[in-house]
Parts: C-alpha cells; sequence; structure tokens
C-alpha cells in the first residue's frame, strides 16, 4: 500500500530533490578523464590515458572503473600483439542521460512488488541488502574499522546521487538527492527499503554490524534523513 503520508509531506517542501546534483555527479578529475575520451576518435589503454592526463595509473584506473559503473566508458580488449594477453582499451559511450530509462524502469518493478508482493517492504529490503553488498565488492570492499565502513557507506551513496550531508561525525546523515524520486514518491515501502537495504548491506559487507540502521523518509525539508547509530569498535 502506498505511503499517502510520505507523498504529500513531500508536496509541501519534505523530502529530497530529484537527481544527482551535478556538481557531484562527476569530481573534477573524472570529469576530465570522460571529456578526455570523448574527444579521441579512437579508444585508449589506461597506460596512454594516464600519460595524456599526467595521473597515477592506479588513480586511473580508479576512475576508468567509476565512469564504467555509470555507463559512461565501455572497455574492450585490443588486438593481439605479440606475446601475453591484449591490453584494455577505453572509450566513452556517449551516454550522457540523467537516467529516466531507469528510473522509469525502477517504478515500474516497485509497482510491481507492492502490487504481488505480502510483505512489500520486507521485499524491498532484502533486494537492496543484496544490492548494497554487490555495490561495496565491486568497490574492493575488505574488512575495515566499523567508522571507516560508515564513512564508506556515505561515500557510496554520495557516487549513488544520494548527495549525503553529513556536518560532523554524528549518527544522521542529510540525504539532498533522490536519484528515484518519482518511484519513492509512489512506492516508498518497496523504493526506500531498497535504499536502506543497500546501506545495511554496504556495511555488513565492510565487516560493520548494520543493525540499527533507519531510514527516514521526507523526513525534513530538502533531505530525507539517514540514521547510522555509533558502532562498536574505534579507529586504529
Amino acid at each position: 500500500m502506498e505511503n499517502s503520508e510520505s507523498v504529500q509531506t513531500h508536496q509541501f517542501g519534505f523530502g529530497p530533490l530529484s537527481g544527482a546534483r551535478p556538481s557531484r555527479q562527476l569530481s573534477p578529475a573524472r570529469a576530465a578523464v570522460l571529456e578526455m575520451l570523448s574527444g579521441r576518435p579512437e579508444p585508449l589503454s589506461q597506460a596512454a590515458i594516464a600519460e595524456a592526463t599526467g595521473l597515477h595509473a592506479n588513480t586511473i584506473r580508479e576512475h576508468l572503473d567509476g565512469l564504467r559503473r555509470r555507463g559512461l566508458v565501455r572497455r574492450l580488449r585490443a588486438e593481439p600483439s605479440g606475446r601475453g594477453r591484449p591490453a584494455w582499451l577505453y572509450e566513452a559511450t556517449g551516454d550522457q542521460s540523467t537516467g529516466s530509462d531507469y528510473a522509469g524502469l525502477a517504478s515500474v518493478l516497485a509497482a510491481t512488488i507492492a502490487r504481488t508482493s505480502d510483505a512489500p517492504e520486507e521485499a524491498g529490503a532484502t533486494a537492496g541488502e543484496d544490492w548494497g553488498h554487490e555495490l561495496a565488492r565491486d568497490r574492493g570492499a575488505l574488512p575495515v574499522s566499523p567508522e571507516t565502513a560508515r564513512r564508506q557507506v556515505v561515500h557510496l551513496l554520495d557516487e549513488l546521487g544520494f548527495a549525503p550531508d553529513q556536518q560532523d561525525s554524528g549518527a544522521q546523515v542529510r540525504l539532498t538527492r533522490c536519484p528515484l524520486l518519482e518511484a519513492a514518491q509512489r512506492h516508498p515501502e518497496v523504493v526506500c527499503a531498497v535504499h536502506l537495504g543497500i546501506v545495511r548491506g554496504a556495511l555488513d559487507e565492510y565487516g560493520a554490524d548494520p543493525t540499527g540502521a533507519e531510514l527516514v523518509p521526507f523526513a525534513e525539508p530538502g533531505a530525507c534523513r539517514l540514521v547510522v547509530p555509533p558502532l562498536d569498535g574505534t579507529e586504529p
């Protein structure tokens, strides 16, 4: 059943804005790598990109991985030449869309879950936790200290377009953007549960106890509120 109260409060200015904040979509360095690739007629190797940008190879690898996750860059194998495995080549996909197709698909899936599941919130949370584990693994997650895990998850939310605002090291994080706002307005019991599940799954993948993490949808003007209570352990 749709959470009409959440939708109504958003209409009066409560909750996040739609989509990722443009200035936070890509870091300046990552945007520069994408722009450089977009201006090349042929794909480039990682070494060639590092030479052209003056950035370290490991830094370039991180930027390319991030751009690939967003669908902005694709990689393909170079033609075999001599011994050894051919190098990877990278090129811009030319896809600078806002993700409206993805958002539409998410809305349809959320509606289907809400209509067919006896426990849509639980189903959304389970799917989100699986997704959170996968997202963290894709970023090379390893067990870390609890506070480092918290920071990594906030960084993950930033990459996903939630524009998190954490003024200090407290438990609350304001999520000022929502990449699936329309779907969340229509079916908050599913979409918001998925988003909370992402947080819990990612925390668990980083070795932190996700117990107590909560998401308050449309909690205040301009933001949802994520609560991650103080985690056990301290920084080494």
